[in-house]
């Protein structure tokens, strides 16, 4: 019904809308995500520009929301480092601003390794992986891989690991 409302005038922009609300109907997307869409529909640019404008007026379309859920979730469920998540998030079109206002807005403070806000989060993770701290070298290298794959700096990674064996031994 939203998308009848909703409906800019031309047929090809109506086409397109109902190609975007389809496409949104999935999961939250972002405006280049959206664009690519309809550009493989075959929508004139044009008319993708007037289904964007609907969309973001309407507010089915807004990069610094997605931005801000996307590093929440990645942090919370996936215990991913800042690096990975401003990779995916420039890989979905989002721009640089918005991935820094939603990276710093999610630390808290600010950049996070001052904040200590992606520190605690790489040993909290290191705790979980694995609960009973270094036995050996080849403990914090693996350590330090997990880090590294989940996208932590690697001055982050190491400085987790240190603190990860320093309060295992305490």
């Amino acid at each position: 019904m939203a998308a009848e409302q909703a409906e800019p005038s031309g047929s090809e922009a109506g086409r397109g809308l109902g190609i975007a609300y389809a496409f949104l109907n999935r999961r939250e997307r972002t405006v280049a995500e959206v664009r690519a869409r309809l550009e493989r529909a075959d929508i004139q640019a044009d008319e993708i520009d007037e289904v964007l404008a609907e969309l973001i007026g309407f507010g089915y379309l807004d990069d610094a929301r997605y931005a801000r859920v996307f590093t929440q979730d990645k942090r919370t469920l996936e215990a991913w480092g800042n690096d990975r998540i401003v990779r995916a998030l420039r890989e979905r079109g989002v721009e640089r601003e918005l991935i820094e206002a939603a990276i710093h807005v999610d630390d808290g403070l600010g950049e996070g390794r001052e904040s200590g806000g992606e520190l605690e989060r790489a040993v909290e993770l290191l705790n979980q992986r694995f609960p009973s701290g270094p036995a050996a070298q080849r403990d914090r290298e693996r350590a330090f891989g997990v880090l590294a794959r989940k996208g932590y700096e690697s001055e982050t990674a190491a400085d987790a690991v240190r603190e990860w064996a320093r309060r295992a031994t305490v």
